[in-house]
């Protein structure tokens, strides 16, 4: 798309200089001669271009890029009446057929000079105010694409930062519990190892993409509920539902991890009391319904420093915002010691990897 924008802008460009050759040579060929006519066009096309692309081409982006207009403004005008002043003397000296000699003593010439200075400074202005304009456009565009596309790796960024923010605390805990494990049941240990490894699969080969295919995003989900649980035995009660119609559905990795990672680190443990945490993740007509519970209690989450919300969902809030602005409903509930969390998202048809 740079090449025919640049081949626009040069097409431009040309014909603006056309018409104000075509223009001038008009208008002087009614005071001067065709040949004189033409001299005068050609030299006033010439150093106009210089002034102009000397204006356009160094002083102007400098000014936009230190952000010091006026200093320019001062300078544009000095090119203007400079501009103006070899104007006068081409309308002066370049005349072949001298219908009106000018007179021997250059003192005498001045009145002449000063006569084409006030009638070129007009033109002077509106050559130079033209193409200073349209270079304001055409810096301005670029500036703005520019920024564009900053602010698009900024957010690409932003979103990567946020995905790759596993809660450390839970990779900690599971090896720790593995290793226990491999003193009292090796057989056990060698499973939670192997879905372990699993986790560790998908966010190191394919959690580096902006969307992945809904399956394997659940399956993550699943394998890691399935470790809490192994992880927790019978101090938890978990039950689940996994649901999904359609198997080309599209959703950004990780998203949901922070939901599931949360209601394991407060759900209720209490000496007397079962926690239980259900979950529910249903697809339907590409829309995702996702819903959370656990319970907790006043006393375990006043040792969380955190608090029940947490970094973690803080940092889905975020991703939702960014990933999913107009296509995402989020409900978040804490009464009666009972912890609730809500989620409908409309996945994607289609892998928006960039």
């Amino acid at each position: 798309m740079a090449k025919p924008f640049i081949l626009k802008n040069y097409i431009f460009s040309i014909i603006f200089w056309l018409v104000f050759g075509i223009a001038m040579w008009i208008n002087l060929q009614a005071n001067s001669g065709l040949y004189s006519a033409l001299l005068q066009t050609i030299a006033l096309l010439i150093i106009s271009f210089i002034f102009t692309q000397f204006l356009t081409i160094k002083l102007l982006p400098k000014a936009l890029k230190l952000k010091k207009m006026k200093r320019f403004l001062i300078q544009a005008t000095l090119v203007i009446l400079l501009l103006s002043l070899i104007f006068s003397f081409i309308f002066a000296y370049i005349e072949v057929d001298y219908k009106t000699p000018l007179p021997p003593n250059f003192i005498d010439h001045l009145p002449i000079l000063w006569k084409g200075f006030y009638l070129a400074l007009p033109a002077s202005l509106l050559i130079n105010g033209t193409t200073c304009g349209i270079k304001f456009y055409q810096e301005h565009g670029k500036i703005e694409r520019d920024h564009i596309l900053l602010q698009q790796a900024h957010l690409e960024n932003q979103l990567k930062l946020l995905q790759d923010q596993m809660n450390p605390h839970v990779v900690f805990n599971i090896l720790n519990h593995i290793h226990i494990l491999m003193k009292t049941n090796t057989e056990l240990a060698s499973f939670l190892l192997l879905k372990f490894s699993d986790i560790l699969r998908y966010q190191l080969y394919y959690c580096n993409k902006n969307q992945v295919i809904f399956t394997k995003d659940m399956q993550y989900l699943q394998d890691l509920v399935e470790v809490e649980k192994l992880r927790w035995g019978n101090e938890l009660d978990v039950k689940t539902t996994w649901e999904i119609n359609n198997k080309k559905t599209f959703i950004a990795p990780l998203l949901l991890v922070p939901f599931i990672e949360n209601a394991f680190k407060y759900v209720c443990r209490l000496p007397g009391h079962k926690g239980y945490i259900i979950i529910s993740c249903i697809e339907k007509d590409n829309l995702l319904t996702f819903h959370i519970e656990n319970s907790y209690s006043d006393i375990a989450t006043y040792k969380k420093k955190d608090g029940a919300h947490g970094i973690g969902l803080q940092n889905v809030q975020k991703r939702l915002a960014l990933q999913y602005p107009d296509s995402h409903t989020l409900k978040i509930e804490s009464d009666n010691h009972v912890y609730k969390v809500s989620l409908t998202l409309k996945l994607s048809l289609e892998n928006d990897e960039q």
